[in-house]
């Protein structure tokens, strides 16, 4: 009897991708009661090694991805192993895969083979660019799709987002379309092919640069902390750490400055808008800092969100794992 729960209990998923992306999706779809298989081959996923630290010689960064699945191993270049394969997927709903292009074509498993075999299967791929186009077939990074060029501090060099953000963006897609294919096929009772590339997924995350660029026809710089259409949206020094601020209308802006005892300055004409702060970025910078200043960030940061302005601490990771708030939301689970 199916002792799972959750809205995807009597899903049956097989989880035949490496590394992240399709990880990640698999490990979201078993989070919501999906039975999640995951196939690895015999060297095993090779995100296992990629530590430390380690648990039962398996690396943390596996382990934040694999969560809520069951595991086997398989020998896909073995005929043995992908007859298995093909057990497996005769009771499944949702197959996620991402081999190099032409590799379950060559194995005899590709798109349409699958189709003719199990008609109502969600075959799910994640890819860099995709099969075809200029670039088809090739790995996909954060790089091509233009995010590292705007971030980096102003002047500075491109670098690199502190989080794989591409490829969880994708994950996150996969899992959409895996969602959507699967409510057509509850009308249809066909299968579906779904497509995640990185290279999508990372041009499409390029808000508000992308509409920006359009618009003015200039190319996107990096600007540190500042957003490049918001003011003040930046990290400001106080007293004793910096505040990261994100004040995004008038009213705001009129409370923040009341606050930290400058109410002058919503009434200044350099101010009075989003679009002339901009324009005075910089010795709006200025006047902020002196202020805030005489403030310590904590308890400003508080008074400040109370009140309706949005900003934050900047806080280390152990920081936000001790938040109760944190705890409050669920964000943590301890199992035994």
């Amino acid at each position: 009897m199916n002792s799972r729960t959750g809205s995807l209990a009597d899903i049956k998923v097989i989880d035949a991708s490496r590394v992240l992306g399709g990880p990640y999706a698999g490990q979201i779809l078993g989070d919501h009661g999906a039975d999640v298989i995951k196939i690895e081959p015999p060297a095993g996923d090779e995100t296992r090694g990629w530590g430390p630290p380690f648990l039962d010689g398996a690396a943390s960064y596996f382990l934040g991805l694999n969560r809520n699945k069951r595991g086997m191993a398989l020998d896909l270049t073995q005929e043995a192993g992908r007859e298995l394969l093909l057990r497996l997927l005769e009771t499944a709903d949702v197959f996620i895969e991402n081999f190099k292009t032409g590799t379950l074509e060559r194995w005899g498993l590709g798109r349409e083979e699958l189709e003719r075999r199990f008609p109502r299967l969600v075959h799910c791929r994640i890819s860099g660019f995709g099969a075809d186009g200029p670039l088809g077939g090739l790995p996909g990074y954060d790089a091509a799709a233009g995010i590292m060029s705007v971030n980096g501090e102003l002047g500075g060099e491109p670098l690199r987002v502190g989080l794989p953000v591409v490829d969880m963006v994708t994950g996150l897609n996969a899992v959409i379309g895996i969602l959507m294919a699967l409510q057509e096929r509850a009308s249809s009772g066909k299968g579906q092919f779904v497509e995640a590339t990185l290279y999508d997924c990372g041009v499409s995350l390029l808000h508000p640069h992308l509409p920006n660029y359009y618009l003015s026809g200039k190319v996107a710089g990096r600007s540190g902390n500042a957003h490049p259409n918001i003011t003040p949206y930046d990290v400001f020094a106080t007293r004793d750490a910096p505040l990261f601020l994100a004040v995004g209308n008038n009213r705001q802006f009129a409370t923040l400055c009341k606050i930290i005892g400058r109410p002058e300055l919503a009434q200044d004409a350099r101010y009075a808008t989003n679009k002339d702060r901009n324009i005075n970025r910089d010795a709006l910078k200025a006047d902020l800092e002196a202020a805030m200043a005489g403030f310590d960030c904590g308890p400003l940061a508080e008074r400040l969100v109370k009140s309706g302005v949005p900003c934050g601490a900047v806080r280390n990771i152990d920081e936000v794992m001790a938040d109760p708030h944190t705890h409050h939301r669920g964000m943590v689970v301890d199992i035994g």
